[in-house]
Protein backbone atom coordinates (compact mmCIF):
# COMPACT_ATOMS: atom_id res chain seq x y z
CA UNK A 1 0.00 0.00 0.00
CA UNK A 2 2.72 2.25 1.06
CA UNK A 3 4.56 1.57 -2.70
CA UNK A 4 1.26 2.58 -4.10
CA UNK A 5 0.99 6.39 -2.46
CA UNK A 6 5.11 6.75 -3.17
CA UNK A 7 4.36 5.59 -6.59
CA UNK A 8 1.16 8.01 -7.23
CA UNK A 9 3.01 11.09 -5.68
CA UNK A 10 5.96 10.45 -8.05
CA UNK A 11 3.37 10.83 -10.93
CA UNK A 12 1.49 13.63 -9.51
CA UNK A 13 4.96 15.07 -9.16
CA UNK A 14 5.95 14.25 -12.77
CA UNK A 15 2.77 15.59 -14.19
CA UNK A 16 2.83 18.89 -12.44
CA UNK A 17 5.83 19.83 -13.99
CA UNK A 18 4.75 21.06 -16.89
CA UNK A 19 4.39 25.13 -18.13
CA UNK A 20 3.04 27.15 -15.71
CA UNK A 21 -0.06 28.20 -16.17
CA UNK A 22 -0.80 32.36 -15.84
CA UNK A 23 -3.83 33.84 -15.19
CA UNK A 24 -5.38 35.27 -18.66
CA UNK A 25 -4.24 39.18 -18.97
CA UNK A 26 -6.96 41.93 -18.52
CA UNK A 27 -9.22 42.66 -21.57
CA UNK A 28 -9.27 46.43 -22.60
CA UNK A 29 -11.91 48.07 -24.01
CA UNK A 30 -11.18 48.85 -27.81
CA UNK A 31 -13.02 52.59 -28.65
CA UNK A 32 -13.06 53.71 -32.01
CA UNK A 33 -13.50 57.36 -32.14
CA UNK A 34 -13.71 59.35 -35.84
CA UNK A 35 -10.76 61.18 -36.99
CA UNK A 36 -10.02 64.97 -36.13
CA UNK A 37 -11.63 67.45 -38.09
CA UNK A 38 -13.01 70.60 -37.86
CA UNK A 39 -15.59 73.42 -39.22
CA UNK A 40 -16.48 76.81 -38.02
CA UNK A 41 -19.45 77.29 -36.73
CA UNK A 42 -22.30 78.86 -38.51
CA UNK A 43 -24.68 79.99 -36.07
CA UNK A 44 -24.54 83.83 -35.49
CA UNK A 45 -23.44 84.65 -32.25
CA UNK A 46 -21.15 87.64 -31.32
CA UNK A 47 -18.29 84.89 -31.19
CA UNK A 48 -17.33 81.90 -33.39
CA UNK A 49 -15.00 79.07 -33.02
CA UNK A 50 -14.38 75.57 -34.70
CA UNK A 51 -16.14 72.69 -33.38
CA UNK A 52 -15.97 68.93 -34.55
CA UNK A 53 -17.46 68.12 -37.55
CA UNK A 54 -19.17 64.71 -36.10
CA UNK A 55 -21.34 67.35 -33.10
CA UNK A 56 -24.43 69.00 -33.74
CA UNK A 57 -24.32 72.34 -33.05
CA UNK A 58 -28.00 73.41 -31.17
CA UNK A 59 -28.77 77.65 -31.27
CA UNK A 60 -29.99 78.25 -27.49
CA UNK A 61 -31.92 81.55 -26.25
CA UNK A 62 -29.51 84.54 -24.84
CA UNK A 63 -26.08 83.67 -27.33
CA UNK A 64 -25.98 80.42 -25.70
CA UNK A 65 -25.02 77.09 -27.80
CA UNK A 66 -24.79 72.95 -27.32
CA UNK A 67 -22.49 71.73 -29.17
CA UNK A 68 -23.52 67.83 -28.81
CA UNK A 69 -22.03 64.71 -29.67
CA UNK A 70 -25.10 62.14 -30.10
CA UNK A 71 -22.61 59.21 -30.39
CA UNK A 72 -20.98 59.70 -27.10
CA UNK A 73 -24.29 60.95 -25.51
CA UNK A 74 -22.37 64.22 -24.65
CA UNK A 75 -22.56 67.99 -25.12
CA UNK A 76 -20.37 71.22 -24.64
CA UNK A 77 -22.59 73.91 -23.42
CA UNK A 78 -21.32 77.22 -24.56
CA UNK A 79 -23.21 80.01 -22.17
CA UNK A 80 -22.35 84.15 -23.57
CA UNK A 81 -22.57 86.69 -20.90
CA UNK A 82 -21.18 90.52 -22.19
CA UNK A 83 -18.88 91.68 -19.94
CA UNK A 84 -20.44 94.96 -18.21
CA UNK A 85 -18.12 96.23 -15.33
CA UNK A 86 -18.52 92.89 -14.19
CA UNK A 87 -15.42 91.06 -15.37
CA UNK A 88 -14.26 90.32 -12.16
CA UNK A 89 -17.31 88.67 -11.10
CA UNK A 90 -17.95 86.56 -13.75
CA UNK A 91 -14.60 85.26 -13.10
CA UNK A 92 -14.94 84.06 -9.62
CA UNK A 93 -18.27 83.10 -11.03
CA UNK A 94 -16.69 80.49 -13.65
CA UNK A 95 -14.25 79.29 -11.30
CA UNK A 96 -17.01 78.57 -8.27
CA UNK A 97 -18.41 76.64 -10.81
CA UNK A 98 -15.61 74.33 -11.36
CA UNK A 99 -15.19 73.58 -7.71
CA UNK A 100 -18.99 72.99 -6.95
CA UNK A 101 -17.70 69.60 -8.15
CA UNK A 102 -15.25 69.21 -5.56
CA UNK A 103 -17.46 67.04 -3.57
CA UNK A 104 -17.59 64.39 -6.10
CA UNK A 105 -14.17 64.62 -7.86
CA UNK A 106 -11.59 62.96 -6.72
CA UNK A 107 -8.97 65.87 -7.96
CA UNK A 108 -9.18 69.38 -10.04
CA UNK A 109 -6.15 69.88 -12.11
CA UNK A 110 -4.49 73.30 -11.96
CA UNK A 111 -5.86 75.52 -14.89
CA UNK A 112 -4.24 75.48 -18.41
CA UNK A 113 -3.97 78.98 -18.97
CA UNK A 114 -4.85 80.14 -22.67
CA UNK A 115 -3.37 83.30 -24.16
CA UNK A 116 -3.50 84.88 -27.66
CA UNK A 117 -2.87 88.56 -27.49
CA UNK A 118 -3.49 88.87 -31.42
CA UNK A 119 -6.95 87.55 -31.00
CA UNK A 120 -7.46 89.08 -27.58
CA UNK A 121 -8.41 85.71 -26.20
CA UNK A 122 -7.68 84.96 -22.60
CA UNK A 123 -8.94 81.88 -20.68
CA UNK A 124 -8.14 78.64 -18.74
CA UNK A 125 -9.14 75.25 -18.50
CA UNK A 126 -10.20 72.71 -15.76
CA UNK A 127 -9.90 69.02 -15.66
CA UNK A 128 -12.28 67.48 -12.94
CA UNK A 129 -11.28 63.60 -12.22
CA UNK A 130 -13.73 61.58 -10.98
CA UNK A 131 -16.92 60.49 -10.89
CA UNK A 132 -18.54 65.02 -11.01
CA UNK A 133 -21.34 66.27 -12.93
CA UNK A 134 -18.83 67.95 -15.90
CA UNK A 135 -15.17 66.14 -16.30
CA UNK A 136 -13.66 69.39 -18.07
CA UNK A 137 -14.97 73.38 -17.94
CA UNK A 138 -13.12 76.50 -19.82
CA UNK A 139 -14.10 80.19 -19.60
CA UNK A 140 -12.56 82.87 -21.73
CA UNK A 141 -12.99 86.44 -22.08
CA UNK A 142 -11.14 89.37 -24.51
CA UNK A 143 -11.53 91.01 -20.66
CA UNK A 144 -13.61 93.95 -22.04
CA UNK A 145 -16.78 93.05 -23.87
CA UNK A 146 -17.25 89.12 -23.94
CA UNK A 147 -17.39 86.52 -21.64
CA UNK A 148 -17.75 82.69 -22.75
CA UNK A 149 -18.36 79.65 -20.42
CA UNK A 150 -18.11 75.73 -21.60
CA UNK A 151 -18.70 72.85 -19.55
CA UNK A 152 -18.54 69.32 -20.86
CA UNK A 153 -21.53 66.63 -19.51
CA UNK A 154 -22.54 63.27 -20.08
CA UNK A 155 -26.01 62.09 -20.65
CA UNK A 156 -25.28 59.52 -18.19
CA UNK A 157 -25.10 58.86 -14.66
CA UNK A 158 -21.35 60.16 -14.08
CA UNK A 159 -18.63 56.66 -14.07
CA UNK A 160 -15.12 58.25 -14.48
CA UNK A 161 -13.39 55.08 -15.38
CA UNK A 162 -16.16 54.62 -18.40
CA UNK A 163 -16.17 58.14 -19.47
CA UNK A 164 -12.34 58.65 -19.20
CA UNK A 165 -11.57 58.28 -23.18
CA UNK A 166 -14.67 60.21 -24.52
CA UNK A 167 -13.12 62.90 -21.98
CA UNK A 168 -9.87 62.88 -23.50
CA UNK A 169 -11.74 62.89 -27.07
CA UNK A 170 -13.62 65.58 -26.34
CA UNK A 171 -10.95 67.65 -24.31
CA UNK A 172 -8.67 68.43 -27.75
CA UNK A 173 -12.03 69.81 -29.13
CA UNK A 174 -12.63 71.72 -26.26
CA UNK A 175 -8.78 72.90 -26.87
CA UNK A 176 -9.47 73.43 -30.07
CA UNK A 177 -12.63 76.07 -29.42
CA UNK A 178 -10.52 77.74 -27.09
CA UNK A 179 -7.93 78.00 -30.14
CA UNK A 180 -9.76 79.33 -33.17
CA UNK A 181 -11.98 81.58 -30.51
CA UNK A 182 -12.82 84.97 -32.37
CA UNK A 183 -14.88 87.52 -30.99
CA UNK A 184 -16.84 89.69 -33.78
CA UNK A 185 -16.76 93.25 -33.92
Amino acid sequence: MRKIFVWMFFMMLMMSCNEETLPKPKGYLSLNYPEKDYKKITVERPYSFDAATNSEIKNLPKQWLKVEYPELKASVDITYRPVKDNLRELLVEAEKLVYEHAVKADQISAPIEYVNDEKKVYGSLYQILGNAASQIQFHATDSSKNFIKGSLFFYTKPNYDSVLPAVDYIKKDMIKMMETLEWKK
